[in-house]
């Protein structure tokens, strides 16, 4: 940390400001918050667990439900009540999508959408009653002036229509909490239009990084002592449709696997349509490539991927899991699944428990559909009552516990890789190549690589023993 920028509290003592960053929603924003910590650090400031009192809250926002969104309208006044005096910042998707609200919550001082986010830390410096920030009509998107009648000093407001954003928006990581992975974020932006998804509307279009930047973050991460990176994206597979084409993931995946000092690529969520055979070929090929494909399977029905604007059928689905498992040894098959979606009757719903044993998926992330305001779906007929919603809920999510135990058991007396994440005196816990979590006993330090002998299997993890240092 710099000097950094130092204030007379009112007590007469000198202090340095700190910064409390919290993060709802996916992988993305949490990359992006680390980066956005790594700017306030360079500005001086201390960063705070977000449950400490801080001069500054950073509350990184997220909008795919509506639980998304209250969830932030939360923590955003958790933080004002916590440090009335504080200054919040709000950012992400949420903000992006709905800055009026955010800019008239309690303590909010500067609304920063999914651009512009280097713009963040000097929008903080810069807001203090002396020096109230100017406002250009142009800078905002759906604020007006009568939203902030009575407030002292009115919010910078730092959101542009998604159809402004310029090229990917350059935002560094130069280290994560957690000090054996780190994500490396290659791709923003997303043009599916899902019919139920206000991602495209908040994002903008595809937006991809420049392979040299990607290989140059890499390389730092690796000399930094990390062993595993995941490359993500908020529509990871469309890497490259913004360059022509070339380089598409399958290369910048192939490309990160040649890093000296990466022991593990892995990749995060990746569209049917993008599993390619070249990109199946890339993981059949490198070692260093992790066993595991997260796939978002959505629904079982046809009729309704149709009505989600999926662009895919349920058996190009599983043809591309079945090629993907012919080629890719202990391949684990991860996915996300909707339901009661509008139109998704009983005989749906049962096809898409049908889908997922036949998927053999290792894990399943389970979303109740959320009507979101702006959407397609959201004027379908057929809405699905929430009662039923939640009984599909709980019932699909069983299944997913039961699939889970199933692919676990598979790994009984298997000798396994694991990558060490914490360690004590008792023993150690990490992931495996495939996204098993292991709980071992023996003598390892976090960052080590190392051998465990399977010997016990639940839902949600494993249990072994140490064999060898590798």
């Amino acid at each position: 940390m710099g000097p950094g920028y130092a204030y007379f509290d009112p007590g007469g003592s000198l202090q340095v400001r700190t910064v409390a960053i919290t993060t709802l929603g996916c992988k993305v924003n949490q990359y992006d918050s680390e980066a956005i910590a790594a700017q306030f650090q360079k500005a001086g400031f201390e960063v705070v667990p977000f449950e400490d009192v801080a001069d500054v809250y950073v509350i990184n926002t997220c909008t795919v439900t509506r639980m998304g969104d209250k969830k932030s309208r939360q923590f955003i006044r958790r933080a004002h009540s916590r440090n009335p005096d504080a200054l919040i910042v709000a950012t992400g998707c949420y903000a992006q999508a709905s800055p009026r609200e955010v800019a008239a919550l309690p303590g909010v001082c500067v609304v920063s959408g999914t651009y512009d986010r280097e713009r963040i830390v000097q929008a903080v410096l810069d807001f203090d009653e002396s020096s109230r920030p100017s406002r250009r009509d142009s800078d905002v998107v759906g604020v007006n002036r009568e939203v902030l009648e009575g407030r002292d000093v009115a919010p910078q407001v730092l959101v542009r229509e998604t159809s402004s954003f310029g090229p990917f928006e350059e935002l560094a990581v130069e280290g994560w909490t957690e000090r054996t992975r780190a994500y490396v974020k290659i791709e923003d932006g997303c043009e599916n239009f899902c019919s139920y998804c206000k991602v495209p509307y908040v994002r903008g279009p595809v937006r991809s990084r420049d392979p040299r930047k990607i290989r140059k973050e890499i390389e730092l991460l690796a000399s930094l002592g990390y062993r595993e990176v995941v490359l993500t994206g908020i529509d990871l597979g469309a890497y490259g449709r913004d360059f022509g084409g070339s380089p598409d993931v399958a290369e910048i995946l192939e490309a990160a696997a040649s890093v000296e000092g990466i022991a593990r690529v892995r990749l995060s969520s990746v569209d049917p349509t993008d599993v390619t055979e070249q990109l199946i070929s890339t993981m059949a090929d490198h070692v260093e490539v992790c066993p595991h494909l997260h796939i978002p399977l959505q629904s079982g029905s046809d009729t309704v991927l149709s009505l989600m604007n999926r662009r895919y059928t349920v058996s190009e689905y599983e043809d591309i899991v079945s090629m993907a498992r012919e080629r890719i040894p202990d391949l684990a098959v991860t996915t996300d699944v909707i339901v009661g979606f509008p139109g998704e009757d009983e005989e749906a719903f049962q096809a898409t428990c049908d889908v997922c044993r036949r998927s053999r998926f290792s894990r399943m992330h389970v979303f109740q559909y959320s009507r979101r305001r702006g959407t397609v779906a959201s004027t379908l007929p057929g809405q699905v009552s929430r009662i039923e919603k939640a009984r599909r809920s709980a019932e699909l999510i069983a299944l997913g516990g039961e699939l889970s135990l199933g692919f676990h058991r598979q790994l009984l007396g298997r000798s396994m890789s694991v990558l060490v994440e914490q360690a004590d005196h008792e023993g150690f816990e990490g992931l495996t190549g495939n996204y098993v979590r292991v709980y071992a006993v023996g003598s390892a330090l976090p960052g080590d690589i190392v051998n465990v002998c399977v010997s016990e299997a639940d839902e949600g993890f494993v249990r072994g023993s140490i064999e060898e240092l590798t």
